[in-house]
């Protein structure tokens, strides 16, 4: 008897992440069902991975995406994922429609596409979410949460409010831009996330939305769902979801919150 290898024979997944982050396949790899495997491509390029022309009509690809869906497109994938939210939320609204077409050009008819933001507004939409608490991670600077708050109110979710995950005194006095560096990302302690969430959500908020494919949370889902008596979709979660659906793949999947209950 064969023992399990992680083949992907059901569905592979691509995955474009930072070059710098170990978040998202750590919680991919926490979730994923039986053959059903996930493969990243790296991307050094800032925020946002493909940028608009003068007057937004058409975009362009920024080295290191246009390379990894090259890569991506010889791997008889069923669904590539750019898992930066980041992206989505500088580029604004209709950058996730043309960067997916842009690279469904490139990796063929085959091959499903989607990007981290419009995993979650499909997963709120699935969970009946309408006014979630938002939930950024404590390196998004006070331009980029606007950014995030305008774009995601763009596309018709009305947020019930939103927290700014505080990373602890030892963080507080770090400038958002060399947080990361300095290595928070490494260094994230999923508990006092719990703690903060729990605290700050709103009663008149009908679920939670935790954006940032390289923020830790999928370990506190089930605890807050418990606790909120709500749904709670995080990035990873989101995306994970979203691309079984894509690929056709049902699968119900434990400790990770009502979405992956199915």
């Amino acid at each position: 008897m064969a023992d399990r290898d992680n083949w992907g024979w059901k569905a592979r997944f691509g995955m474009f992440i930072v070059s710098s982050e170990a978040v998202p396949e750590a919680e991919w790899w926490a979730m994923l069902p039986p053959d059903v495997s996930v493969h990243a491509a790296r991307i050094a390029a800032p925020a946002p991975w493909a940028s608009w022309n003068g007057g937004r009509s058409d975009i362009e690809l920024s080295a290191d995406l246009a390379r990894g869906a090259e890569h991506f497109r010889g791997m008889r994938l069923s669904a590539v994922v750019l898992g930066h939210s980041s992206s989505s939320l500088v580029g604004g609204k209709g950058w996730d429609v043309a960067v997916i077409a842009r690279l469904s050009e490139i990796l063929g008819p085959g091959v499903a596409v989607t990007t981290n933001m419009f995993d979650c507004f499909a997963a709120l939409k699935a969970s009946g979410v309408e006014r979630p608490f938002l939930v950024f991670p404590p390196w998004f600077n006070d331009a980029t949460l606007e950014t995030g708050l305008a774009y995601i109110e763009a596309h018709g979710v009305a947020p019930a409010g939103h927290l700014r995950y505080d990373p602890g005194p030892g963080w507080r006095d770090v400038p958002f831009a060399e947080m990361y560096p300095r290595g928070l990302g490494f260094e994230q302690q999923i508990e006092p996330l719990y703690a903060q969430i729990r605290a700050a959500c709103p009663l008149e908020a009908d679920g939670v939305l935790i954006l940032g494919t390289g923020f830790r949370c999928v370990g506190v889902i089930e605890a807050l769902e418990w606790d909120l008596d709500r749904p709670v979709i995080t990035a990873n979660q989101a995306s994970l979801w979203h691309c079984l659906k894509l690929a056709g793949v049902k699968a119900e999947i434990a400790g990770y919150g009502r979405l992956l209950r199915g």
